[in-house]
C-alpha cells in the first residue's frame, strides 16, 4: 500500500465533503437509544439514495464496521464481501476511528470471474462517533492510459531516430562524394528511400493519434464491404504485381457495417499490405467476406489470408503491439513501420468489433476483422416510420 497523490485525494475529497456535510447533520439522529446500545443505526432515505446513485464504490459503515448501505459498484469492486469490508480496507477504517482522521491508500484488487485486476484509490472518513464513510476511485484506466502514452512516446522517439540518423549520414556521404557521380546517385536513392520511410512513419503516427482521439461512430454511415474490398484490392494491385503475388476475393453475400468508411478501408489496406510484404513470389493473398451470427448478434467477418512465411506462436500474442515486427529485416525492406496492425486493432475496437489471427510457420496467416453487421432494411423501416 502507498499513499495516493494530492490530486487524487482532493478529487475524492470533493465527494467526501458533500457526503460528510450531509452525514454530520444527521449523525446525532442515527445513534442507538441508551437502553439498546447495539441497535443498528437507521440511515435517512435521502442518504441511502445518495449513496446508491454514486457511480464509484461507496459504503457507509455502522459502529461495528458493518455495511449499512452501499453503491451498486461496491459489490463488484472487491472491497465489500457480504456485509463486511475486505481486510485491507477494514484496517484503514479502524485506524480512522482511532485517530479521528481521514485515511487514504492505493489498493490493488485482484481480478476474478473474468474481471481484470484493478487499482483503486480508497479514502475513508469518520462521521461522528459511529459512522464511517468509504469511497473509492478506480484509477486502472487512467494509469493504463498514462503507461501507454509513456511507452508510445519512448517508442516513437526510438523509431524516429533510425531514419533521421540515416538521412543525416547519407547527406554527409553525398557531400563527401561530390566528385563521384555514381556514388552520388547511389546515396541519393538511399536518401530518397529513408525519406519515404520517415514520411510513412509520421503518417502512421498521426493516423494512430487521430484514432485514439476521435470516435468514428459519431458520424457513422452504412458501408458496403464489397465496395471497400474492391477499392483496397485495386490500390494493392500494383504492389502485388511487382512482387509476383496473386490477389483474389470470395464473397458469401451482401455485407454491410456501420461506421467510418475511411477507417475500414485503412484497416483492410494494412492487412493486405502486410500479407503481401510477408509473402514470397508466387504466393496468393485472398480476402474472404462472410456473415455470421451468435448470441451477441450478427457479424461481418472479413478475412485476409496468405500462404506466406507465417508467424511463430511465441510472437503471436504481441503481433498487435505498436512497433512490434516479426521480421525486422523484411519489414524494413518493405517500408513497414510496425504500426499497421496496431491501427487495425484500434479501428476494430472503435467500431465495436475485434481482429484475430491464425498462423503457422511455413503455412501462412489469416487475419480476421469482425464487425457488427448493419441491415440497410432497418434504416428504411425507420425512415418510413
Amino acid at each position: 500500500m502507498q499513499r495516493v497523490s494530492p490530486l487524487v485525494a482532493s478529487l475524492l475529497g470533493v465527494v467526501l465533503g458533500v457526503l460528510a456535510t450531509l452525514l454530520a447533520v444527521i449523525a446525532t439522529r442515527t445513534r442507538p437509544v441508551a437502553d439498546d446500545p447495539v441497535a443498528t443505526p437507521v440511515l435517512p432515505p435521502m442518504l441511502v439514495t445518495t449513496i446508491e446513485h454514486l457511480r464509484g464504490p461507496a459504503v457507509v459503515l455502522g459502529p461495528h464496521d458493518e455495511v449499512l448501505t452501499e453503491s451498486p459498484a461496491a459489490a463488484s469492486s472487491g472491497l465489500v464481501r457480504g456485509r463486511r469490508l475486505a481486510a485491507e480496507v477494514l484496517e484503514l477504517v479502524r485506524e480512522a476511528r482511532r485517530e479521528h482522521e481521514p485515511g487514504v491508500l492505493n489498493l490493488n484488487v485482484p481480478g476474478g470471474l473474468g474481471m481484470p485486476a484493478r487499482k483503486l484509490a480508497v479514502r475513508v472518513a469518520p462521521l461522528g462517533e459511529e459512522l464511517v464513510l468509504m469511497v473509492a476511485d478506480d484509477r486502472s484506466e487512467a494509469l493504463r492510459v498514462d503507461e501507454t502514452r509513456r511507452d508510445f512516446v519512448a517508442n516513437v522517439t526510438h523509431e524516429l531516430k533510425t531514419p533521421i540518423g540515416a538521412v543525416s549520414l547519407l547527406a554527409e556521404a553525398i557531400a563527401g562524394a561530390a566528385d563521384d557521380p555514381d556514388a552520388v546517385l547511389h546515396f541519393t536513392q538511399r536518401l530518397s528511400d529513408e525519406a519515404a520511410r520517415l514520411n510513412e512513419l509520421v503518417s502512421q503516427i498521426i493516423a494512430l493519434s487521430r484514432l485514439q482521439s476521435t470516435d468514428p461512430l459519431l458520424a457513422a454511415s452504412p458501408i458496403d464491404i464489397a465496395e471497400v474490398v474492391d477499392v483496397v484490392l485495386d490500390q494493392a494491385r500494383a504492389l502485388a504485381d511487382s512482387r509476383g503475388i496473386t490477389l483474389t476475393q470470395h464473397r458469401s453475400g451482401a455485407a454491410f457495417v456501420r461506421g467510418d468508411r475511411d477507417h475500414i478501408e485503412a484497416a483492410l489496406r494494412n492487412l493486405v499490405q502486410n500479407a503481401i510484404a510477408y509473402s514470397d513470389a508466387g504466393a496468393r493473398v485472398t480476402i474472404t467476406t462472410r456473415l455470421s451470427s451468435d448470441t451477441a448478434g450478427d457479424w461481418v467477418e472479413i478475412s485476409v489470408s496468405d500462404n506466406g512465411i507465417g508467424i511463430a506462436e511465441a510472437d503471436q500474442p504481441r503481433i498487435f503491439e505498436r512497433f512490434f515486427r516479426v521480421d525486422y529485416g523484411r519489414s524494413r525492406a518493405s517500408g513497414g513501420t510496425g504500426l499497421g496492425l496496431s491501427i487495425v486493432k484500434h479501428i476494430a475496437a472503435a467500431h465495436g468489433g475485434t481482429v484475430s489471427l491464425w498462423s503457422r510457420l511455413g503455412q501462412g496467416s489469416t487475419f480476421t476483422l469482425r464487425l457488427p453487421a448493419h441491415h440497410p432494411d432497418s434504416d428504411a423501416e425507420g425512415t418510413a416510420a
